[in-house]
């Protein structure tokens, strides 16, 4: 099973969980159990994000399942910061919003929107690993998966904008699948928020809504045929997806749409489709002269919707059909009038959503913002890695903190380094720079410390690595550095001075005597690491008593 087969069996996975009935649903799941299972086994970071993604996906469409996406998704957020996965991370957030509102915490599931769209904003070139058709797919799928929850929000105008980025993404590149889903997505969009505006009272901009989702769907006949969604050939697309037999039902209701409707009604269906089919199969009946027959229609649904939180948009579209058909003709006005009443207000807070989505959307985005400022102010640009201010701030926290002893300090000095930018040139001494920071920092232990002091010096700090330790680990990347092809490393060694923290040593006295030591490495030779013994009179003169400080822990230790 190559990688690209486990994402593509992935994809096939949650385009069928959406479609199925339970039973073959909790199968769907196990199975994509089993291959994250896989995934993490193989541990390549961007395949075990997806693959995270997908078990987090299929157990949010899986009635009883979706409490069991929330560690999923937790992992997700982890893993994809830790890897920089910035598309995957929005996908998480975007997630968590769906869940939160399978919780009924709305407000909640709008800041994670928020965070998400904040990350997207900011996420615009694309990664020359991934590849940029794999980049605009997995930027479409984050998208699509924050316009699902804006949809059933109700908040139209956000999730216009959010399902028109995701069409741009991947408009050359894109599947008859990934087709079908932008329209099928679009076509659902449309119907919800034409009959939002029809509790409003405008219902020419409701018709016009409406309108355009019915010539989509003829639309979504062709790509249907070859999409990845579970189908029975040789049958439409209306006669197979409620959504689109909605759509025409909708624009013009009729007895000719009631058999196919009811058809619909009782199969299984794309997550939160049941409920616009039954109001389009309720408006076509009562069309028809069959009042008792919508009534019943729409009774059955809103009973099946109150086992379970659905969308709140759909929830109250379904109430307001039930209150219309089921309202005598000679009603009380003034009770109808209270209800519009109502309707309008309710409109109003829609739109303080959209305000708040985008003040929460740009706060995230300021708050990112000021982080990656406050990351370059840490952050050695040549080499990515910690830079002074950035080191004196770590060695300070690691002096105090009892956990991080013994703090083993090297300070490390590249050996003919001078040469390369004399004899090559300074651009190419930047790039031995570059690949000795990688060098160095692989060879050591994740929790260990390496910046770059000035020049061609760096520091490592190894908290809770005793003498012995210490010196193997420094040892090692010593070898690694020698060891480097000569087109990247122009010949060029390590010198490493290594001490230990003393008990109140301030920062600079601790640099001083790694210093003291590494100069005792260069008149060795280079290419090796040294401890701070013989040096201590040379050291000694900076400290406050002129006594010369010795590191007991190396006494009998030698250059190696």
């Amino acid at each position: 099973m190559s990688d690209a087969w486990l994402v593509g069996r992935a994809r096939e996975l949650i385009a069928a969980v959406q479609r199925q009935p339970h039973e073959q649903q909790l199968d769907i799941v196990a199975i994509m159990d089993e291959l994250l299972e896989e995934t993490l086994r193989r541990g390549e970071p961007t395949l075990v994000a997806q693959l995270l993604r997908a078990s987090a996906f299929a157990r949010l469409v899986t009635r009883g399942l979706a409490a069991e996406a929330e560690p999923r998704l937790d992992e997700m957020l982890a893993h994809t910061r830790r890897h920089g996965l910035s598309l995957l991370r929005a996908d998480a957030h975007a997630l968590r919003g769906r869940r939160l509102v399978l919780a009924a915490q709305e407000d909640a599931a709008l800041t994670e929107i928020a965070r998400a769209l904040a990350i997207l904003d900011d996420s615009t070139i694309p990664d020359r690993q991934v590849g940029v058709r794999n980049w605009n797919r997995m930027q479409s799928n984050a998208l699509i998966d924050c316009w699902i929850v804006l949809n059933q929000l109700g908040v139209y105008e956000a999730a216009e904008e959010v399902i028109g980025r995701a069409h741009q993404a991947i408009r050359e590149s894109a599947s008859p699948h990934e087709i079908t889903l932008q329209l099928i997505n679009r076509v659902k969009m449309l119907l919800g928020w034409g009959l939002r505006l029809e509790r409003i009272e405008r219902y020419d901009e409701a018709k016009e809504k409406f309108r355009t989702a019915a010539s989509m769907a003829v639309a979504a006949e062709g790509p249907f045929a070859e999409s990845l969604f579970p189908r029975k050939a040789g049958v439409a697309a209306v006669d197979q997806v409620g959504v689109l037999a909605s759509a025409l039902a909708l624009h013009h209701p009729g007895e000719e749409h009631v058999a196919r409707l009811r058809e619909l009604n009782t199969g299984h269906h794309f997550p939160h489709d049941q409920e616009i089919v039954a109001i389009a199969l309720a408006r076509c009946l009562d069309r028809s002269a069959r009042r008792d027959e919508a009534l019943e229609v729409l009774r059955e649904v809103s009973a099946a919707m109150s086992e379970e939180s659905l969308q709140p948009a759909m929830r109250l579209n379904v109430a307001r059909e039930l209150a219309r058909l089921d309202t005598a003709e000679h009603s009380n006005r003034s009770l109808v009038d209270y209800a519009t009443t109502l309707e309008a207000e309710m409109w109003t807070l829609r739109e303080s959503q959209i305000a708040t989505l985008n003040a929460r959307r740009e706060h995230e985005r300021l708050s990112a913002e000021h982080g990656a400022i406050t990351q370059q102010a840490l952050q050695d640009p040549l080499t990515g890695l910690p830079n002074r201010r950035a080191l004196d701030e770590r060695l300070r926290t690691l002096a105090s903190s009892a956990d991080a002893q013994p703090l083993a300090v090297g300070l490390v000095d590249l050996d003919g380094f001078k040469g390369v930018n004399d004899k090559q040139s300074h651009a190419e001494g930047d790039n031995v720079l570059r690949v000795v920071a990688s060098t160095l920092r692989d060879a050591l232990r994740g929790d260990d410390v390496v910046a770059r002091y000035g020049g061609d010096e760096f520091v490592v700090l190894l908290p809770g690595a005793p003498a012995s330790a210490a010196k193997m680990a420094l040892g090692r990347a010593v070898k690694s550095v020698a060891q480097l092809p000569h087109h990247l490393s122009h010949g060029v060694t390590l010198s490493i001075g290594l001490v230990s923290l003393r008990p109140q040593e301030r920062a600079e006295q601790v640099l001083a005597r790694a210093d003291a030591a590494m100069y005792q490495a260069k008149r060795g030779g280079g290419n090796q690491v040294a401890s701070a013994n013989s040096m201590a009179t040379d050291a000694g003169a900076g400290w406050p008593d002129g006594t010369s400080p010795t590191d007991p822990a190396w006494d009998a230790e030698e250059p190696t």
